[in-house]
């Protein structure tokens, strides 16, 4: 049984930062293809923030959604099998639950769908982040 469960999140003002944490129970995420962040905001749809990715080449590389490349950063710890999301500078717009997701054991992810939703079968519950 897969589990992901996310944690980190909480209210800051805008220039504030945030470390989200997603730990994995039932799954490897070091034997992902992609595992990323998504976010959801009240009345929007839910969109890809960051991956870390399977360039097909045996390593492995990271994407950024345009609105928060340079502030945001992925990261994953293997001896934890734990993903990290660091925030920094947040601003206003950045508040809504974020998500983690894991694709699955025969996922053919890569760059081009690194931040799609229909890549990830396994999904956290989310974690509320607001700035203020």
């Amino acid at each position: 049984h897969v589990q992901l469960v996310e944690s980190g999140g909480g209210s800051v003002q805008a220039g504030g930062s945030l470390r989200l944490s997603c730990t994995a129970s039932g799954y490897r995420l070091s034997s992902t293809n992609c595992i990323g962040w998504f976010r959801q905001a009240p009345g929007k749809q839910r969109e890809g923030v960051a991956s870390i990715y399977d360039t097909g080449s045996g390593s492995r590389d990271t994407v950024y959604a345009d609105s928060v490349r340079g502030r945001f950063t992925v990261s994953r710890d293997n001896a934890k099998n734990t993903l990290y999301l660091h925030m920094f500078n947040l601003k206003p717009e950045d508040t809504a639950m974020y998500y983690c997701a894991a694709d699955g054991p025969k996922s053919t992810c890569t760059f081009s769908g690194a931040l799609a939703s229909g890549e990830y079968p396994y999904w956290g519950l989310g974690t509320q982040v607001t700035v203020s």
